[in-house]
């Protein structure tokens, strides 16, 4: 019988293919290192069904068969490990251990006793099973509400689902009572085929998890000041539209806070373009980090940053950016010149664009500047809404 070859043929070019294009993956660059765990795992889970091919040919079937068993074992707790990893949860390395440590315990005590019964297959597709069921909870546990992440715990779950009835189809189509007989059973073929469409679905769903998370990546980092660390003025732009957005829908205050440090030209021209990358960088911190965690921070280019602050109204944006203005004057450090920092603060009218929002910000900052810097000055609040005459709510009647 040829089609078990012929799935099995598939299954290691399939592996193959998602080993080298892990590994392709993880070498583009340094954020994708912890691909080479899938890649690592797929060539694993290729050794299995070479070893059945190997063994319909002809060669020792024993050694052959406790490599296939460990190996793809070992591939899929692989899996499980990696993809916490990838995720950036603890690995289960304890439970990955057990499983592998129970399973080849296992097989050892029933090598001799392969008679092609429902016992036997239970106890045979039992670590496989324990190792998806790790899959599982490891894809579970890291999963980010994504659409692509339920697909990914869909697919473990068929997975599991898989090894258990593995069993069943064992004892009703009959495994072959010796290893060499294996590959020329109708179980041989119908176990490759799914186990074979299991592991390219489980494939083709990662590697689009990490084409996604490249792709995010890289957009975080071409809206990422590299000197700063906070958002530049693309990024800043994209959030802050966003979060106007969020407030249209939610009528929610919305204020924005310009900063622009004070003679930061000749902070370069007298220490140096060092010493003014300290500055930013150290101002950028503090900014960071006095900022309300819901805020959009970010560096517009040169010595100018932007705050906008949703949910908080002129005067607590102006409390802000107070704060933030007597922190900068007393912070000082060996390594880098004192500074002061002038600000700007608007309330956003409504139905008001991003760009008029930041110009009046921009027009109050400019004030602070002019009126001798280290100052917050603050753009005029937003008119309140006219009511007409005879407008305001009766009282109640009384019945």
């Amino acid at each position: 019988m040829y089609g078990p070859i012929v799935m099995l043929a598939v299954n290691v070019a399939v592996a193959l293919v998602f080993a080298a294009g892990y590994a392709t993956i993880a070498l583009s660059g340094q954020g994708q290192r912890t691909v080479l765990w899938f890649g690592g795992s797929y060539l694993l889970g290729a050794v299995s069904p070479v070893a059945d091919v190997l063994i319909a040919a002809g060669a020792p079937a024993a050694p052959l068969e406790a490599l296939g068993y460990t190996t793809f074992l070992t591939a899929l707790l692989s899996i499980a490990i990696g993809f916490a990893i990838y995720t950036r949860r603890p690995p289960p390395w304890r439970e990955a251990l057990a499983i592998l440590g129970g399973g080849l315990v296992l097989r050892i005590a029933i090598w001799s006793f392969r008679d092609g019964s429902f016992a036997y297959g239970i106890a045979y597709q039992m670590p496989f099973a324990l190792a998806s069921l790790l899959v599982l909870r490891s894809v579970w546990l890291g999963s980010r509400g994504w659409p692509l992440h339920g697909a990914a715990v869909a697919v473990s779950g068929l997975l599991f689902v898989h090894f258990l009835l593995k069993p069943f189809f064992y004892s009703i189509l009959g495994g072959g009572g010796r290893l060499e007989s294996y590959t020329h059973t109708a179980y041989a073929a119908v176990s490759q085929a799914a186990t074979g469409i299991l592991m390219l679905a489980s494939g083709v769903v990662l590697m689009v998890l990490v084409a996604q998370r490249a792709i995010l990546e890289s957009e975080t980092a071409s809206e990422t000041d590299a000197l700063s660390g906070l958002a530049n003025r693309r990024g800043f732009d994209r959030r802050a539209c966003r979060a106007l957005a969020r407030a249209e829908a939610s009528g929610a205050r919305v204020s924005v806070v310009l900063f622009d440090l004070d003679h930061f030209k000749a902070i370069n021209d007298r220490f140096g373009h060092d010493a003014g990358d300290k500055v930013i960088a150290r101002f950028a911190a503090l900014l960071h980090d006095a900022a309300p965690a819901a805020a959009v921070v970010g560096r517009l280019g040169g010595e100018e940053f932007a705050m906008l602050l949703e949910g908080t109204g002129l005067e607590g944006a102006r409390l802000h950016a107070e704060a933030i203005r007597v922190q900068t004057a007393e912070d000082a450090g060996d390594d880098r010149p004192a500074v002061t920092v002038s600000g700007g603060v608007a309330e956003r009218r409504a139905g008001e664009p991003l760009a008029d929002l930041m110009r009046r910000a921009d027009k109050a900052t400019y004030r602070a500047k002019a009126a001798g810097r280290n100052a917050i000055h603050v753009s005029p609040p937003p008119a309140p809404a006219l009511r007409l005459v005879g407008s305001e709510p009766s009282a109640p009647s009384r019945v």
